[in-house]
């Protein structure tokens, strides 16, 4: 069987990666599909891969545009079935998918914890997609649950907290900036600690003397797994890059009103990170060396292999 793998870059992509193993067996033909970034080509490697341009939010324009060349990949490859985890590439993709008959699957992203993002509410009028949400108190009929990224993780105190030595700090891939974490934690890091910044789209001049806007995901998960303490925004992939080296980040969520999201999910899903053990949360201004000590000393295990993540029959 051919899977077509759709995701945008970002956690989006992280996710159907961590995602793959639990749903797609070893023997199917896989082809992915996704924009051509530093990540993509270091998580994907050479698994084969179809790039394709990037979409900014909420671009109906270039969604139509991508349509057109989903429809020609789809035509080329024919995939038995198209999984996706969003975001706007999904739009393109899926809808298109279902006009010529092939089985879609919708795995919305496990940042929304208390309900379905955009593409997820346009895709619930696709007939034919299937629908999943990676928390089960948002269930429902139209919303099938079967099981979460976050799924067989567990924080554990350290007998004996470790100095930090080294940060890693990473505000991921959004374009909007969020100048406001860096401004705020600059003052509490301890003298002579050693720190990757990784800031993306966020301008931090008169702050950091040299930053990294982009990291390769092998650079990037090589750093944290190294790092004493790891700080980043409340994305998914950031999240999940620490958790998967055994850290248990300071996690500081973008905020709508302070233009660094276009909505408050990272809010939501800091929310859960802290509930569920596996971050210390904070907002900006209530940073306090204290809360970086607290994350420090704590470590990240898996209790257990995840269950499998079951597709609904076609």
């Amino acid at each position: 069987m051919t899977t077509l793998l759709v995701a945008s870059t970002g956690g989006h992509l992280n996710e159907l990666v961590a995602l793959a193993p639990r749903i797609v067996p070893r023997d199917d033909d896989i082809l992915w599909v996704t924009q051509n970034t530093l990540q993509s080509s270091s998580l994907l490697g050479d698994q084969r891969t179809l790039f394709v341009p990037d979409l900014g939010s909420r671009d109906l324009p270039g969604t139509a545009v991508m349509a057109l060349r989903a429809w020609r990949i789809l035509r080329k490859y024919r995939p038995e079935r198209v999984l996706s985890t969003g975001s706007g590439i999904a739009v393109a993709f899926l809808p298109t998918a279902r006009t010529l008959g092939i089985p879609c699957h919708y795995i919305e992203s496990g940042t929304r914890v208390t309900g379905p993002s955009v593409t997820g509410r346009i895709l619930r009028r696709i007939p034919g997609v299937h629908r999943y949400t990676q928390h089960a108190q948002w269930a429902s009929p139209h919303w099938s649950y079967a099981g979460s990224i976050l799924d067989g993780f567990q924080h554990v105190a350290m007998d004996t907290p470790p100095r930090v030595r080294r940060v890693v700090v990473t505000l991921g891939s959004w374009r909007q900036p969020f100048r406001r974490l860096i401004e705020q934690l600059i003052p509490l890091l301890p003298d002579g600690v050693e720190v990757q910044w990784q800031t993306g789209h966020t301008d931090v001049s008169g702050l950091v003397d040299r930053p990294t806007p982009w990291l390769s995901a092998a650079d990037l998960r090589s750093a944290v797994r190294r790092a004493d303490l790891v700080v980043t925004h409340a994305g998914m992939g950031a999240v999940l890059d620490a958790l998967e080296a055994g850290r248990c980040p300071v996690v500081v969520p973008r905020e709508r009103e302070h233009g660094e999201q276009i909505d408050n999910h990272q809010v939501e899903l800091a929310a859960e990170l802290g509930r569920r053990g596996l971050a210390v949360v904070r907002e900006p201004d209530a940073l306090t060396t204290t809360a970086l000590l607290e994350a420090a000393s704590r470590r990240i295990i898996r209790t257990r292999n995840p269950r499998p993540f079951v597709l609904a029959e076609p």
